[in-house]
């Protein structure tokens, strides 16, 4: 699959001058200097000039000519896949003063070059991994590929597949060919490009550029390999969920194969909440609720339950609650609003769980929504309005404003009469009239004159300089 490698020779051990007879200082310069060239000439870096095959060329090493330091430029990742140096890829040249800078061939920076010419695929067969690996090649192949012929396409595919397909996979720009190649060839091509795939599809995952083309390959692959993908991540299946790039592919499995085939979703039970506070794992779950059927999520949803006053008030478990008061099913919604019943206030000034009342008001029936707004309006015992402490909060002021936004015509009218002079003697005693007051008010006129707009039988203005106890 590689080129092979000239033998490596060891490195020099330095030779050091003999030591310079005692006398001038010049001839301690002297010997100081060549002691200075012998060292570096020890760790300056070998460079192997390396001949490419002739005729058809197959891999990167095989297009193009270019500068090995020490011969080592292929390796293998942590998982086995094989991969090139990223430093040392052809198709991108390295700052001239580098050592291990990588040559591109005159064929590329013809293309490079020459932008007048009108050029096609069949211009630089033999070098399409190269291009493949530049990032104006990349682009003039990915366009190219949308309106090839079926020829084209195959002469494209051939000199990838399969021995330069998993380093295209990972390469910043590889990674966009190999995906048009699952959007526009033929099935065959897609299985076969698929095949290449199977055995590291973990890694893949893994892998920045790699998780992309996984994902693509699962939108266009043929069902069994769609299950094929899945056992192979079945048992990483948790730390696939947590990781940057595996999460994404978790989330197109869930989204694209059947859920008969999704053993791994069962790994999630007994994990709720663990997934539920991560970064990445509130996002497949989101998925597990809007992709899978009842018989699958119910469990988890269930579990969910169990923490909701918790997970509201997480930085990411906030987003799992709004998504099952906005997506869920209504027995779940109203399990959630009646959480929050007595917590209004409590939850609407934390920075989080603040976005849950918010989504709650908007999503609630209209009766569950009175009891909530009822709860904001009503004084607290000790005589003090939640409504006060709202206007104040930095979180709460906004809950407060989508209240004034969906409230029955009724419980507005309060809202209203109890806003406003609380407006009028936070601007008159307060030295800083906050941003979200000003919001609050600029709200509070906006409602009262959509009101007068629509013929409400209420009348506003008597109301705006009367306090309601």
């Amino acid at each position: 699959m590689y080129p092979t490698m000239p033998p490596l020779s060891p490195m020099p051990t330095p030779q050091l001058s003999a030591a310079a007879p005692a006398g001038s200082m010049p001839d301690k310069k002297q010997y100081g200097l060549q002691q200075q060239v012998a060292l570096q000439n020890t760790l300056r870096p070998t460079m192997i000039s390396y001949t490419p095959h002739q005729g058809y060329a197959a891999d990167y090493g095989a297009q193009l000519p270019f500068m090995i330091p020490n011969g080592a430029m292929y390796g293998h990742t942590a998982h086995g896949i094989p991969f090139y140096h990223q430093n040392l890829r052809p198709g991108r040249r390295q700052d001239a003063n580098d050592a291990g800078s990588a040559l591109r061939s005159p064929l590329l920076d013809e293309f490079r070059a020459n932008k007048a010419r009108k050029w096609e695929l069949r211009d630089i067969y033999g070098y399409i991994v190269e291009f493949s690996g530049d990032q104006h090649g990349s682009r003039f192949i990915q366009q190219k590929l949308e309106t090839a012929t079926s020829e084209e396409k195959q002469g494209v595919f051939d000199e990838i597949v399969p021995d330069n397909a998993l380093q295209l996979i990972q390469d910043v720009f590889g990674n966009y060919v190999i995906q048009k190649l699952f959007e526009h060839g033929t099935q065959v091509q897609k299985t076969v490009l698929a095949n290449a795939m199977e055995g590291h599809i973990l890694p893949l995952s893994l892998q920045m550029y790699g998780c992309r083309v996984v994902q693509k390959a699962v939108e266009f692959v043929l069902p069994d390999q769609q299950a094929s993908f899945v056992r192979e991540l079945d048992p990483h299946v948790l730390k696939c969920v947590k990781d940057a790039n595996g999460n994404h592919v978790i989330q197109k499995l869930i989204e694209r194969v059947s859920h008969e085939r999704l053993g791994f979703v069962n790994s999630f039970r007994g994990n709720v909440y663990d997934l539920s506070t991560h970064p990445y794992g509130c996002r497949v779950l989101q998925r597990c609720f809007e992709h899978l059927p009842e018989e699958t999520t119910r469990p988890l949803m269930d579990e969910l339950h169990k923490y909701m006053i918790n997970l509201m008030q997480d930085q990411f478990g906030n987003y799992v609650v709004q998504f099952v008061l906005e997506q869920g099913k209504p027995q779940d919604r109203n399990q959630v609003i009646t959480k929050l019943r007595g917590q209004m206030l409590n939850m609407a000034r934390h920075k989080f769980a603040s976005n849950v009342c918010e989504k709650a008001l908007v999503t609630a029936g209209i009766e569950e929504r009175r009891i909530l707004i009822d709860e904001i309006i009503m004084p607290k015992t000790d005589g003090v309005s939640p409504i006060v402490s709202m206007m104040k909060d930095q979180f709460a002021n906004y809950v407060l404003q989508r209240a004034l936004t969906v409230a029955e015509p009724d419980q507005k009218e309060i809202l209203i009469a109890k806003i406003r002079p609380q407006l009028v003697s936070m601007r008159r005693y307060s030295s800083a009239y906050s941003k979200h007051l000003i919001s609050i008010e600029r709200l509070l006129e906006r409602t009262i004159n959509a009101s007068k707009a629509s013929d409400k039988p209420a009348d506003y203005p008597s109301l705006l300089h009367k306090p309601v106890n």
